[in-house]
């Protein structure tokens, strides 16, 4: 996306692409030839107001060490964990390099999820004060009038998921001519399956003139490092995450209370919620096994069953399906579950405590790999609550009770993700398919006076969300988006192919 900005400035030293100190006496991973970093004083005066205004009185290690590169304009990947002010260390560079007295997007972030924008925003409008800057929020599943009003009122930070900043480019409702800066907070989630076609195609939109580009993550697994290459010139790394974050302790133990007889529901619930990429169900037995994987298919979930019952032929296909993604969830007892070693895996849940310490070890120990993040959830009643908390003494990892989804967030969550899909269905669709649906306009109106008709309704939508189950979005081969300009000439911009 953006050539090296040290080619253009002498005061910033060279990011040799792949090249990175290593720090062996506090684990920090720095670019060559490290910037000095910085506190508070050091800062610019609007800055440091700035942070005032947030109640900050220090920054950040992130901030700390980030800040020189951002403000240099360096293209860097910038890894530290979650909760340690990372949305400070690109906002605080954002507003010293956005122009009030200009009324066009100038910096955008991007995140995954609506919740994430909406953070990003909120924390933006505490920062920049009254200086006149504005913040356009963009995200799916709601109407467009307030998003466009943002964008006709000339914001000059973008904050929005892919999906629909991809919406409002295609409407030309604002432009990338101006930009900047561009951040992809979460990036491991930004460049995964699902999120990839999109940031693909924003990225035809970007300006011929480069951008600087800066990933924000808690995790950088390798696939997410190559892919780096794609959208910046020489990627450097940063990192505060102690390493590669591959340690048991360095996870995030999640533990549900809930009784024996609701498990199975309770399982349902926070798969929908969490939505992993791929995950890894353990049960104690193999009936269990076999009862959970029915339960899961019988809900739509794309999922499969791993046991000692299986014949070795049987057993690599079921892992071949995992390795390739043809395979979300798989459902296994702990002796078919070792030597499982899949790197894209992001959860493990713990259907049924494990008998033994080591056990928990061994099953958490199968996500987390090579850099990614991991999350282990366990299932328990009171009684089992009472053992994990002892393994988590044990091993001295950090649990977080939480409570299940009710019926309400549930329903919000999944309407908001099913609409997300549904707009990027849509946005693919050529004018002869748009204008083939308008003939059911009416029909779609009456329903909502209907009971009946809601409920072949809600057949349709079911229907469309069972398929997300199985796979994560990908782009349809065939585009018809309008073309960014007129004039074609960013070389970040390919030929769309027609109808």
């Amino acid at each position: 996306m953006t050539q090296n900005p040290a080619a253009e400035n002498p005061a910033l030293p060279a990011l040799k692409e792949n090249q990175v100190l290593y720090l062996e006496e506090d684990q920090l991973t720095e670019p060559e030839n490290p910037l000095p970093r910085v506190q508070m004083e050091d800062l610019p005066a609007p800055l440091r107001e700035a942070a005032a205004r947030a109640g900050w009185t220090r920054l950040m290690p992130v901030q700390s060490l980030a800040l020189p590169y951002l403000l240099k304009g360096a293209d860097i990947m910038v890894q530290s964990r979650t909760g340690s002010g990372k949305t400070g260390a690109f906002l605080l560079p954002a507003m010293a390099r956005l122009d009030p007295q200009q009324n066009v997007c100038q910096a955008m972030v991007l995140t995954p999820t609506r919740e994430l924008a909406l953070q990003v925003a909120a924390e933006a409008g505490v920062l920049f004060g009254q200086k006149g800057l504005r913040t356009a929020t963009l995200y799916g599943g709601v109407g467009y009038a307030r998003q466009n009003e943002e964008l006709r009122q000339g914001a000059q930070l973008v904050v929005g998921t892919p999906g629909r900043v991809l919406d409002h480019l295609i409407r030309r409702n604002f432009t990338l001519e101006g930009l900047r800066m561009l951040v992809l907070d979460e990036a491991d989630r930004m460049l995964s399956v699902g999120f990839y076609p999109d940031m693909k195609e924003v990225q035809r939109y970007l300006p011929a003139r480069p951008a600087a580009v800066h990933f924000f993550s808690a995790t950088f697994p390798p696939q997410v490092r190559r892919m780096a290459s794609e959208f910046m010139t020489h990627p450097a790394l940063l990192s505060l995450s102690q390493g590669q974050v591959h340690h048991i302790e360095d996870m995030e133990h999640v533990y549900y209370q809930v009784r024996t007889m609701e498990k199975d529901r309770a399982l349902t619930r926070i798969l929908e919620l969490e939505s992993p990429s791929a995950a890894i169900i353990f049960c104690n037995t193999k009936a269990d096994v076999h009862y959970v994987t029915a339960v899961l298919q019988g809900f739509g979930f794309n999922a499969d069953e791993l046991s000692a019952d299986l014949t070795q032929v049987r057993r690599e296909e079921v892992l071949g399906n995992l390795r390739a993604g043809r395979l979300r969830f798989l459902v296994a007892t702990d002796v078919a579950g070792r030597g499982i070693d899949i790197p894209e895996l992001t959860h493990v849940i713990l259907f049924s405590p494990p008998e033994d310490p080591e056990s928990y070890i061994h099953r958490g120990g199968r996500t987390g790999r090579a850099g990614a993040g991991g999350t282990v959830i366990s299932l328990v009643d009171l009684m089992e609550k009472m053992d994990l908390k002892r393994i988590a003494r044990h091993f001295k990892i950090s649990l977080t009770e939480k409570s299940l989804p009710d019926e309400e967030l549930l329903s919000r969550v999944l309407g908001e993700r099913l609409t997300t899909l549904l707009e990027t269905r849509l946005r693919h669709k050529t004018r002869l398919e748009q204008e083939r649906m308008e003939r059911f306009r009416r029909l779609a109106g009456q329903m909502n006076d209907d009971d009946e008709a809601v409920k072949l309704l809600c057949l349709l939508l079911d229907e469309e969300y069972q398929k997300s189950l199985h796979s994560p979005p990908s782009l349809p081969e065939r585009t018809v988006a309008r073309p960014p300009s007129e004039s074609g000439k960013s070389r970040h911009r390919k030929r769309r192919r027609q109808p």
